[in-house]
């Protein structure tokens, strides 16, 4: 489709629209398919802020955050509520870009720490050239489309460029260089000699990570992600003069080149199997032999025996107490990796010859190398000293393999946990040759029976260390809702995922309008399933606000003093209300289909005079809504209206001198008393208006006949006046406003109509929830409960032939030696994003899950666990800080992994609301111990 032309601008800058808002939506959207179906590595893409994106979007009609802008609903019986949106001013990035920026070194660069779709956006060079042309403003951040992932390539946009510093070496000044982390050295050196007016074949680049001396970066085609440099490192810059370096820095006198003697601290030299001699952290290859003598090995012998390493004299430094280096937002990595490699059963593995075992034929590994980065890694951990590592080689390996986690922004380290735990199984899988295998049904064969067959089935093909001791077997029970056909497999697992209580269910408060006017509107709290659906509130509410029979509730959400949409289908998901949201329910006859539901909304005469406001700004109170019966015209409405607005009548009715004939006289008022049929006057200068109760409400019809408007447009609030004698077709939605003058406020108290509360007020429960505590048990009860699958998640019924609904229960039947809980603390949807602070109590010894396995013998193991790591989380979405627990299983003793900084930590300490991932083992059952019982302190191995 050929795209309008837009050149015919406003001259000297200035910002013109040569399209009409539905227009530039259909041309962006456009452009970005056209974008996206041809992506290869090296396209432009231009960062621009997302409050001004945002703006564009609300400008052209599209769907956003209906929290922050007006609500756009996809309902064919929703109303729109969106009021017209001016066009946005100039492109704005300053909320974006750092101020003070060396744009002579490169691009701009952005604030660290931005999110994608929160802080900004990303757009095609094309839209962004059209964007430009009609809005004009920046400044301009465009970015390079690069590859990244060795196994599953993917496209990524690289928002921020490798920042390098640079010392020179002669005067030790510094610059910033910034390249992408595709860039080649021979590209580094290039952008160096330039920045300093040197001859590349004068100078030398040196990684210079922490101000030492690692290795020459050579000239040549190597990426400057496969040489390991970080964001934000040093590197160093020497020139040669005269033909010679300078002295000191790695040649003689001659110009000979000598051997780089590292700075760092010394540590002891320890030779172990797969490889690497450790002197100063460092390996080299990887086919030594395990030297059985060595402080290390007989440490981890001493280990798996509980033998208490403090009494052998020879062992007066330990390993496993290194900190790892924070290389840029990775507290994530390091907090994973420290549960990982003081996990008993894994230390032992990868500190012996493990090569035979490494897969590199596997498609779906990593060929190897990232269980020899794993085990290089943990052996550099485990040597003696407390030296912080760079996890540099791991970081980098991990980027190539899981480009998800490359760059330098926060992650989650369950979802690396993952990664890693799935990875390293499939380096390190036995089967080379995976036969295929169809599985069967259960066909009502006993429980145990079908297990075994299944665990069988998943060790054919799958067999390593990672399922030797990370995987357990659970039953999973499917139940179709229609033909109660029952499909029981069982199915492997590497962790379990447990909810919080308070993520299973929610409370929420909507109030009820009863469309009849007997009853003042009243809120009601009720609780329903997070995952639940519309009639399940519905249900609730009925049963709250006492129902009958004869009635239904009819749902709706009310935004900006007018109904948003009605919550119909009564299985709309409940994940669609937020916290935030005015939920209302209208109690309505259920035989309201064959009636003609009236809808009211409120308009402020007096504030409209006094400030001089327009259409859809006199929009106040909350909409009611009700019905009409019978005869269907303007009187109908009348008694609708009236009827509707009777539980909000003053019981005491004070006249005002505009309702004696629009005279003043004097000071006197009156008051109608309704509970009886008697005149109450109140006496004072001047004449007195005193009347009965028919009078009133014949003045009540009179005044609110003539201030009754049919609504002709939602959107600008177009009305034309109700007339009695006004026809209004039967069966119809029918939209009226209610003009209100001092008359009746002085008749109507509409305090009840102003205020509707929240659905969940979140500030409170978030101070609720700190305070209370759950129990790791009730956790776990919330993750076995049987519940419904979702309906995007359908189950195929054998016996239907259909997609069914079913019903999904779990339970525990096979437990690993290593159980790894990750507590669900994180919520997503697509527009509310939360972390839970919930304490969660779980034990330190004795975890006795014994009847929560379902298989009778347990395989003849024990079922009671010991802590001894803890993934710890701190503060909230978009940023927090990640650090580690872990226990030293032969000293005992607990402590705190914060990164580089490794300090001791009291037991009684570990519990704090951070928890996030919790690392148990299994407990040894000693000789004459029965099952469901321990022996403190002994890992199954």
């Amino acid at each position: 489709m050929t795209i309008p032309d837009s050149g015919n601008m406003m001259e000297n800058g200035a910002i013109g629209i040569p399209f009409s808002p539905e227009e530039e939506k259909r041309i962006v959207t456009e452009l970005t398919n056209k974008a996206e179906s041809n992506l290869k590595e090296g396209n432009l893409y231009y960062v621009i802020s997302n409050r001004w994106f945002t703006s564009w979007q609300k400008y052209t009609g599209q769907d956003v955050d209906p929290h922050l802008f007006d609500k756009h609903s996809t309902d064919s019986q929703s109303l729109i509520l969106s009021k017209t949106v001016d066009k946005p001013g100039p492109i704005d990035n300053s909320d974006i870009v750092l101020n003070g920026n060396d744009t002579k070194c490169g691009d701009l660069e952005l604030r660290r720490a931005l999110q994608e779709g929160c802080d900004y956006v990303l757009v095609p060079r094309l839209v962004w050239e059209k964007l430009f042309d009609w809005y004009k403003g920046g400044p301009t951040l465009p970015r390079k489309l690069i590859s990244q992932g060795d196994v599953n390539k993917q496209f990524n946009v690289e928002v921020y460029p490798l920042c390098l510093k640079l010392i020179d070496s002669r005067d030790n000044s510094q610059s910033i260089i910034r390249l992408s982390k595709k860039a080649s050295l021979l590209e580094l050196y290039e952008s160096v000699c330039a920045l300093r007016g040197i001859e590349p074949d004068k100078a030398r680049i040196w990684d210079y990570f922490n101000k030492q001396k690692h290795e020459i970066l050579e000239d040549s085609n190597k990426t400057l992600e496969k040489s390991e440099l970080q964001m934000d490192q040093d590197i160093l810059l020497e020139v040669q003069v005269d033909g010679f370096w300078p002295s000191g820095f790695g040649m003689d006198s001659t110009g000979n080149e000598l051997a780089l003697v590292s700075i760092e601290p010394s540590r002891s030299s320890v030779t172990i199997a797969g490889g690497p001699t450790l002197s100063n952290g460092h390996s080299t290859s990887y086919g030594s032999s395990f030297y059985q003598g060595s402080t290390l090995s007989s440490g981890i012998a001493d280990m798996e025996d509980g033998y208490d390493i403090s009494r052998t004299a020879a062992k007066a430094e330990r390993g496993g107490l290194a900190g790892l280096q924070n290389l840029g937002n990775t507290c994530f990595m390091n907090s994973a990796i420290q549960c990982l490699v003081h996990t008993p059963p894994l230390v032992k593995y990868f500190l012996q010859d493990y090569t035979d075992e490494i897969n590199r034929q596997n498609p779906l590994g990593l060929h190897g190398e990232l269980a020899l980065a794993f085990g290089e890694l943990l052996r550099k951990l485990w040597s003696s000293g407390r030296t912080a590592i760079a996890p540099r080689a791991f970081k980098g390996k991990l980027a190539r393999f899981a480009p998800q986690f490359s760059g330098f922004n926060q992650h989650d380290s369950q979802e690396l946990l993952a990664f890693l735990l799935d990875g390293l199984h499939e380096d390190l899988n036995r089967v080379k040759q995976k036969p295929y295998i169809e599985t069967n049904d259960s066909d009502g064969r006993p429980d145990e029976e079908v297990a075994e067959e299944c665990w069988r089935y998943h060790k054919a093909r799958n067999d390593s260390i990672i399922v030797d001791v990370c995987q357990g077997q659970y039953k999973s029970t499917l139940v179709c809702p229609i033909c109660n056909k029952i499909s029981i497999t069982f199915d492997p697992f590497m962790y379990l995922s447990l909810p919080l209580p308070s993520t299973v269910t929610r409370t929420m408060t909507v109030t009820v309008f009863y469309s009849n006017g007997s009853v003042l509107p009243m809120p009601y709290t009720v609780t329903v399933q997070k995952n639940g659906f519309c009639k399940d509130l519905g249900q609730a509410l009925g049963t709250a606000c006492c129902l009958r029979s004869d009635e239904s509730l009819l749902l709706a959400e009310v935004y900006d003093h007018r109904i948003y949409r009605y919550l119909v289908s009564p299985l709309e998901q409940l994940s669609i209300i937020k916290d935030d949201d005015h939920i209302v329910a209208y109690r309505l006859p259920k035989s309201q289909a064959e009636l003609t539901r009236l809808e009211i909304c409120h308009r402020d005469l007096e504030k409209c005079s006094s400030d001089n406001l327009k259409g859809s700004e006199k929009i106040f109170l909350t909409p009611l809504v009700t019905y009409l019966e019978n005869s269907q015209t303007g009187a109908d409405i009348d008694l609708a209206v009236s009827r509707v607005l009777s539980p909000l009548r003053r019981k005491t009715y004070f006249s005002s001198s505009k309702l004696n004939g629009g005279k003043e006289n004097g000071s006197a008022s009156e008051a109608i008393d309704e509970s009886t049929d008697s005149c109450v006057t109140h006496s004072g200068p001047g004449n007195q208006l005193m009347m009965d109760n028919a009078e009133q409400e014949e003045i009540s019809f009179r005044e609110l006949t003539f201030q009754l408007c049919f609504i002709t447009d939602d959107r600008e609030l177009n009305c034309r006046p109700i007339s009695k004698d006004s026809l209004v077709k039967p069966g119809q939605l029918v939209k009226v406003v209610l003009d209100w003058t001092y008359k009746e406020h002085e008749l109507y108290d509409a305090s009840y109509l102003k205020d509707l509360p929240v659905v969940h007020k979140t500030g409170l429960t978030v101070k609720k929830t700190r305070q209370e505590a759950v129990s790791l048990f009730s956790c776990l009860d919330a993750f076995l409960q049987e519940e419904p699958l979702g309906l995007d998640d359908m189950w195929y019924c054998p016996g239907c032939k259909e997609h069914r609904q079913a019903t999904k229960k779990l339970d525990l039947w096979r437990l690993p030696d290593i159980l790894v809980f990750h507590l669900k603390r994180f919520s997503y949807s697509r527009y509310l994003k939360n972390k839970l602070d919930t304490f969660v109590n779980f034990p330190i010894h004795n975890l006795d899950l014994s009847k929560y396995v379902k298989c009778k013998d347990a395989f003849g193991q024990s079922l009671v666990y010991e802590l001894y790591a803890i993934s710890n989380h701190y503060g909230g979405l978009g940023g927090g800080h990640y650090s580690a627990y872990a226990k030293l299983i032969d000293e005992n003793r607990w402590y705190h992994f914060d990164d580089a900084h490794v300090s001791p930590v009291g037991e009684a300490d570990i519990k704090t609301s951070a928890a996030y991932v919790l690392f148990y083992k299994r407990v040894k059952v000693e000789p004459n111990v029965g099952l469901g019982e321990s022996s403190r302190g002994q890992v199954n191995s």
